[in-house]
């Protein structure tokens, strides 16, 4: 039975969301990819090119690519495709006169970033990749092959080209990477999250490619607490997570985005304070910071909460 677009499927016990040509994949059933390349628009060469719809001629030259390929995921697709299917030629094209003269004219090498994805779009579309075309790593140049290698198993699920979702990332976000070695950090680097737990990485309708529509809608889907609704509110902690934040990393403790009381003095500035003369002309809280007393920076629902000191 087929199931379009995403589907959850039950194969040896284990669960699986497959969306591969939008179908369900199970041993026995094909998949058919739910939209044609034009080969001739994406390279010229492919003018007057047939299918060979014979994988063992692949093989006779690409002997060491089609053993390793045989490993994949997409191969156990293609095993239970109609033999008509062409395998090889499902993602290079028609190869006749590749066959006939073996040079680099139709190499996917020499396709755009944006040209290459739309070979694998003809399948992998619909889901998590409906906001691709429109996603920061289309518009960025980045193709599906910057980050999955489908020749080889290299890692343990969606054919990364790295072992781990994180290391392929880090291959362009230095930065980040750099920030998730700091002492504060969310616990990406142990393994126990990964970027995909915040990030849809094939596109979204949030900032900076989040799951969720905001900053804050992605942190509430583990910081539940911090949601609220509450009686007293603190509008920089309502409006953006990031304000005091850094997600990524940070050298202060709770991932701040400055050091204690620091933080608290970019906004509350003003003279003096409640248990200091007024001719201070800035607050100046003691100890480890303005949390020995104000211990609900993020709301408090304290009928005398209104300093967020309850």
């Amino acid at each position: 039975m087929r199931h379009r677009l995403r589907a959850t499927c039950w194969v040896a016990g284990l669960g699986f969301t497959a969306a591969i040509a939008g179908v369900c994949l199970t041993p026995g059933v094909g998949a058919t990819a739910t939209s044609e390349v034009d080969w001739v628009a994406l390279n010229p060469a492919y003018k007057d090119a047939v299918y060979v719809k014979d994988a063992a001629v692949c093989a006779t030259c690409h002997e060491a690519d089609v053993h390793t390929f045989d490993r994949t995921r997409h191969a156990e697709v293609f095993k239970h495709k109609p033999p008509a299917s062409g395998d090889c030629e499902s993602c290079h094209g028609p190869r006749s006169k590749h066959v006939e003269n073996a040079d680099a004219e139709l190499s996917l090498k020499k396709l755009t970033a944006a040209q290459q994805s739309s070979i694998c779009l003809q399948c992998h579309q619909g889901g998590t990749r409906m906001g691709w075309k429109s996603g920061a790593h289309q518009t960025g140049d980045v193709s599906c092959s910057s980050c999955h290698y489908v020749m080889d198993k290299k890692s343990e699920h969606s054919l990364l080209t790295r072992t781990g979702g994180k290391d392929t990332c880090f291959q362009c976000h230095a930065d980040v990477r750099a920030k998730m070695y700091k002492t504060s950090h969310h616990p990406v680097r142990e393994g126990r999250m990964d970027c995909a737990d915040c990030h849809n990485v094939h596109g979204s309708g949030g900032p900076a490619l989040l799951k969720a529509a905001t900053v804050n809608d992605t942190c509430y889907t583990c910081h539940a607490e911090k949601r609220g609704p509450f009686v007293w509110e603190h509008a920089p902690a309502r409006e953006d997570c990031s304000t005091c934040h850094d997600a990524h990393g940070s050298s202060n403790r709770g991932m701040l985005t400055s050091n204690n009381t620091m933080l608290c003095l970019q906004c509350h500035s003003y003279g003096g304070h409640i248990n200091l003369p007024r001719y201070n002309r800035t607050s100046n809280p003691y100890g480890t910071g303005c949390t020995n007393c104000h211990i609900s920076p993020h709301g408090s629902n304290h009928p005398s909460g209104a300093k967020l000191t309850r």
